[in-house]
């Protein structure tokens, strides 16, 4: 995929390629997003698009010079932190090509996601294309590949049940909240970090009728971010031990490799509490909760096997349809391809037409009845050769070498319009 001679490519990082503490730093929020395109812009790059969610930050991007496009990305997302490319570089991916169409669409469709059906990355993808039209950032070629990435992600939702295991788990943690403490308007929640799951749950929460919710994480600037889209309030991990103290409703999903609430803080919790029973959802892989917080009286812990259990929908039924998705994705691809070969055999036909006619006019000179002549020659002649393209484009057999034989051939100079290297 490319525009003009530019390749379509996908750089970034997420929660599979680079440590949680970093990522929450590159976080982009929706004020620094200019900045990081004009420096992309400063490095050539005429279409782009920046998606920063709790999951991954990525720039989708026309790169005119692709070997340098990791060190462009890298600077443009490190440069306002104080970090150097070389320091960012080792923890991106990349995707070119059919590559970076499948990456798009995989993440509309949320499997990509840490959650994988989860409904809000279709919007996050949508609200990052318009702040790009905004700023005058979109381009025809990432906009094709967008317009195909949300009507794929469209089938998939309503031809597969992958959304509905998402939210079934939220739904399963609500209902058992509700079995502990009856009407949430006067209760309090408190989450600490930021997955998905942990915010879909915060959300459902809100739906029925919960007011006091507090978000905390061990970095402010993603709990600031989380907290705004909760409408909660937030802080440091410094002040766990007073939102415990309030929280009849405490979802973990930080995940750092040690136990953020023990059974010794739990139990001076419940004993400042007098007692008053807490709901506790651990998200996290690893555990955010000793497991010997299960033993405590008044303490109910739940993790995702246990919501599993409750909702009757396994492991097993979620990748059943999250492999049906990922076949829809597939064919989507495949089509996508399809027809962009199409589309870029059509302006290397289209060239060769305008150079064979241009010929055929000179050598009819200045009459009319001799360049009319010329124009019909030169299309009969060319009628055949782009019937041909038309059908290689079509079978993905349309290549450079064929396009720069037909250069040396005709004498045409420059690249080949569908050169994408």
């Amino acid at each position: 995929m490319t525009a003009g001679n530019a390749p379509i490519s996908v750089i970034g990082l997420s929660h599979r390629t680079c440590p949680d503490s970093l990522r929450e730093r590159l976080y982009v929020d929706d004020s620094e997003v200019a900045a990081v395109i004009g420096t992309l812009r400063i490095r050539g790059v005429r279409e782009a698009i920046v998606l920063s969610t709790c999951d991954r930050v990525e720039v989708t991007a026309a790169f005119r010079d692709g070997d340098m496009a990791p060190m462009t990305v890298a600077t443009a997302l490190g440069g306002p932190i104080g970090l150097r490319g070389e320091q960012l570089i080792p923890h991106l991916y990349r995707h070119d090509g059919s590559d970076a169409v499948r990456h798009v669409f995989r993440v509309a469709s949320a499997l990509d996601s840490q959650i994988v059906g989860e409904p809000q990355v279709l919007g996050q993808v949508k609200a990052a294309q318009r702040l790009s039209k905004d700023l005058n950032a979109d381009g025809p070629a990432i906009d094709r590949i967008l317009q195909a990435a949300y009507a794929i992600a469209k089938r998939v939702r309503t031809e597969t049940r992958i959304g509905e295991g998402a939210v079934s788990l939220a739904t399963a943690a609500v209902a058992r909240i509700h079995d502990l403490h009856g009407a949430l308007d006067g209760r309090s929640a408190l989450v600490i970090g930021g997955d998905e799951l942990s915010l879909m749950i915060a959300r459902q929460l809100r739906a029925v009728g919960l007011r006091d919710l507090t978000v905390l994480d061990l970095f402010r600037k993603r709990a600031a971010v989380t907290a705004a889209e909760l409408e909660a309030h937030h802080g440091p991990m410094g002040d766990l031990a007073d939102a415990l103290d309030r929280a009849d409703v405490v979802i973990a999903g930080l995940g750092i490799g040690r136990y953020l609430i023990t059974a010794e803080m739990m139990q001076a919790v419940l004993r400042r509490r007098r007692r008053r029973p807490v709901f506790l959802l651990d998200l996290a892989v690893p555990g955010d909760i000793e497991p010997a917080v299960h033993r405590l009286d008044e303490a109910y812990v739940y993790d995702v096997a246990d919501l599993e259990r409750v909702t009757h929908e396994g492991r097993a039924g979620r990748e059943a349809e999250a492999a049906r998705a990922e076949a829809l994705v597939e064919e989507a691809v495949v089509r996508f391809d399809h027809l962009q070969s199409v589309r870029d055999a059509g302006a290397d036909i289209a060239r060769l037409r305008a150079h064979v006619e241009a010929l055929a006019l000179t050598a009819a000179g200045d009459s009319p009845e001799a360049a009319a002549i010329a124009r019909r020659i030169a299309g009969r002649l060319l009628h055949a050769p782009s019937e041909a393209l038309r059908r290689r484009a079509a079978a993905g057999r349309l290549d450079n070498d064929i396009l720069t034989l037909i250069n040396e051939m005709f004498g045409m100079d420059g690249a080949p319009k569908g050169d994408d290297t």
